[in-house]
């Protein structure tokens, strides 16, 4: 046989040839994507929190009364998250699981079911001294626990979805806004009635006291935004200067400046999905416009004045957070995303922390727009952010369904 006859010929192993056997399974194997992404900063695995809370996540319906589009393994996306403001460990966090749960930041074993709510668990609040905490669904139920999670009254009034929570800064006076265009006041210790704010034409999307406890600021779908005063029930100013429906609000720590935002529902028309939107600064007094925030091109979903009033952060479904400076009316830094953002919380005078609808949890330099820090660990978009008494841990509640626990650099 002639070379040519050799290349031609098929070569082949037959079972004399084997010498051994090894057994290997697939992670013995290398992979490119492991080569490529090997440093766990860029892993899709990577976990920078210190606690995760999943019981959210657990415990799902059984298979007599789960919903058909429910899988077996399905989370419940959170939507709500409050830090206790006089105990630095203590969290609560509600769902779309129609649950509040308390729970212990670095204890695996205790934690307290907040039952009684027929609809996913839309809001949570402390009360400024710690004693009590507030839970309100979109079932239109507001319940008051103590700090263990016994269940001190449920509070009547709202006929809508309860959209938020907000105690007097120094007394158990409990304040929700509703679905129904109304705003319900009680007095939380002995779960009585004590005002209703009625004016708005639509769904009251935000809203909060005044500092100093003398005034109370609501936005609404309808567009506008109500300085109300809280004894007397009277509409002291309202005036729809957005265009688009209000979506959040902060007020001044001098209780004189409320700071809004606002944005569409996203449509066909949007190219980038993100609606519009705009952002103004009022004088409570006056109830007037002095500042109007240009640098935004979509929805805005979040705002906060920083500790000092001096800038405030708005943050929007245009990927970006703007830091502007209140005195000078103008922008101080922009911070890009990768995605939108969704909501926003201060640290100090000059740092923040946003969470994004890419799931990332970011702190930002405010002066000079430098994102410090990125926690990763979820795997769904962030919807509400709370820092703890001792400013050493942050708290994210998300889409996946978890609460995770992110430590603070000193």
């Amino acid at each position: 046989m002639n070379a040519a006859d050799d290349d031609d010929q098929e070569f082949v192993i037959d079972e004399c040839d084997i010498l051994d056997e090894v057994s290997i399974d697939d992670e013995d194997l290398p992979d490119a994507y492991d080569d490529q992404y090997s440093d766990s900063e860029h892993s899709v695995d990577a976990d920078d929190s210190v606690h995760t809370f999943t019981r959210h996540k657990e415990e799902l319906y059984s298979a007599a009364c789960r919903p058909s589009d429910a899988t077996e393994h399905e989370p419940w996306e959170l939507y709500s998250a409050a830090c206790s403001p006089s105990d630095a460990t203590l969290v609560a966090t509600g769902g779309r699981d129609d649950r509040g749960f308390l729970w212990n930041i670095g204890n695996e074993v205790w934690y307290s079911e907040l039952k009684g709510h027929m609809d996913s668990v839309s809001s949570l609040a402390f009360s400024h001294d710690g004693q009590f905490l507030a839970s309100g669904c979109l079932g239109g139920i507001v319940q008051v626990w103590d700090v263990l999670g016994n269940l001190k009254g449920t509070l009547e009034g709202p006929r809508g979805g309860i959209e938020w929570l907000r105690w007097h800064p120094r007394g158990h006076i409990l304040l929700a806004g509703s679905e129904d265009s109304t705003v319900w006041m009680w007095n939380a210790e002995r779960a009585a009635f004590a005002n209703m704010f009625v004016g708005h034409g639509a769904s009251v999307t935000c809203g909060d006291f005044t500092p100093d406890g003398k005034i109370i600021c609501t936005g609404s779908a309808d567009a506008t935004l109500r300085i109300w005063n809280p004894k007397s029930g009277e509409s002291i100013h309202g005036h729809p200067y957005h265009t688009e429906g209000l979506t959040c609000l902060s007020i001044s720590s001098s209780s004189t400046l409320a700071l809004t935002g606002s944005g569409a529902i996203p449509d066909s028309s949007s190219k980038d999905g993100s609606g519009s939107g705009s952002a103004h600064i009022v004088n409570i007094s006056t109830g007037k416009v002095i500042n109007t925030v240009v640098s935004h091109s979509g929805s805005i979903e979040c705002v906060g004045f920083s500790p000092s009033d001096s800038w405030a952060a708005i943050g929007g479904l245009d990927k970006k957070l703007v830091i502007w400076d209140v005195e000078h009316s103008l922008s101080r830094s922009t911070c890009n995303h990768e995605d939108g953002v969704t909501c926003l919380a201060w640290l100090d005078a000059s740092n923040l922390a946003t969470g994004c609808l890419d799931g990332n949890v970011r702190l930002w330099d405010s002066r000079s727009g430098e994102c410090t820090t990125t926690f990763r660990g979820h795997s769904a978009a962030i919807y509400a952010l709370c820092v703890s008494a001792d400013n050493k841990y942050l708290v994210s509640a998300s889409y996946d369904g978890t609460a995770r626990v992110f430590e603070l650099g000193s």
